[in-house]
């Protein structure tokens, strides 16, 4: 019997060194080709995906062609607008090869909000860096003119930096599930979904960037997912990265996950968010089944193929 599948592609899986629409669409064809794999095995498919480069690329964007008559958009619509070009260049892609290999199912993008919440202490912290690269003295007047925060960037220049909330949940939600049931693959929650605050107004959009990860670990218990798949550029987590004693994780439970975390193990900026929404998911979800690889890995994992590079799966002990 087939599964339901939470897939959360990252950045390589969408854009690699050619930056241009036609670049990062051909890099998705052949992503996916191997997404396909798992339709074919009878699965019921969710992607979800990053927008890291492109959502700066567009800010650069904006603020190249800001003036009083044609003033750059936010950030919540900045993160709308490559959400839903790369849901099309993903529909498109899965589309193709799903005509190519004569499967009757149809792939269908959803423009998703998460909801967060005001008081999340990110907002008292922005920490994700956003925009193109300053020098002080242009981030010092910058902070002056918009009032937003600018810190230095790895010895590379200042940046605007803006909160990162954990998401709460999927708006639309409702939809999505309507949608796997009726048998669409869809892509949802995409670059982490659009931040949304509730209001008594109704739901507002916040200058805010929601880590990809969180929201499709998020995605995949609303949705009650038997599978969620983090595919990034290695095949394995590794504890004592780079070390005489390093060591890949083949399967392992969250109780040593969180002992890793507690041992400073897994980088911040890169392994740390996904290994902690696996954590996420798996306490929400402890009969399910998470997994950290590589997408060139994608089709071993599943076909119970254990390879020598096999990936990171945490299991909830609990279970």
């Amino acid at each position: 019997m087939g599964k339901r599948i939470v897939v959360a592609l990252g950045g390589n899986a969408i854009l690699t060194d050619d930056p241009t629409a036609q670049g990062q669409q051909n890099v998705l064809r052949e992503t996916a080709e191997k997404l396909v794999t798992l339709v074919k095995q009878g699965h019921q498919l969710v992607i979800a995906h990053g927008n890291g480069p492109q959502v700066g690329n567009l800010l650069n964007q904006q603020l190249a062609a800001n003036s009083e008559k044609n003033p750059a958009l936010p950030l919540d619509t900045c993160v709308a607008m490559t959400q839903g070009s790369i849901g099309y260049w993903v529909q498109n892609a899965m589309n193709d090869i799903l005509i190519k290999e004569n499967i009757q199912k149809q792939a269908v993008s959803v423009v998703t909000q998460c909801l967060v919440n005001q008081d999340d202490p990110a907002f008292q912290n922005p920490s994700k860096p956003v925009g193109p690269f300053l020098t002080e003295e242009e981030a010092k007047a910058a902070s002056e003119k918009d009032g937003a925060h600018y810190k230095e960037d790895a010895g590379r220049g200042w940046r605007k930096v803006v909160p990162s909330p954990k998401p709460e949940e999927i708006l639309e939600y409702p939809m999505v599930k309507n949608l796997i049931d009726n048998g669409f693959i869809t892509i949802s929650a995409g670059g982490g979904g659009i931040p949304v605050i509730a209001t008594e107004d109704g739901y507002k959009g916040v200058e805010a960037v929601i880590d990809k990860d969180f929201a499709a670990a998020k995605l995949a218990e609303m949705l009650n997912a038997d599978y969620f798949i983090i595919l990034t550029g290695v095949d394995n987590v590794y504890i004592n990265f780079g070390k005489e004693n390093q060591k890949k994780l083949e399967q392992v439970h969250i109780s040593e996950l969180k002992e890793y975390i507690s041992q400073n193990q897994f980088a911040a900026g890169s392994m740390l968010p996904k290994v902690q929404a696996v954590i996420q998911f798996l306490e929400k979800r402890p009969f399910a089944q998470a997994v950290i690889t590589s997408l060139d890995n994608l089709e071993n994992l599943l076909t119970g193929t254990v390879v020598s590079n096999s990936s990171l799966k945490a299991v909830n002990q609990n279970a």
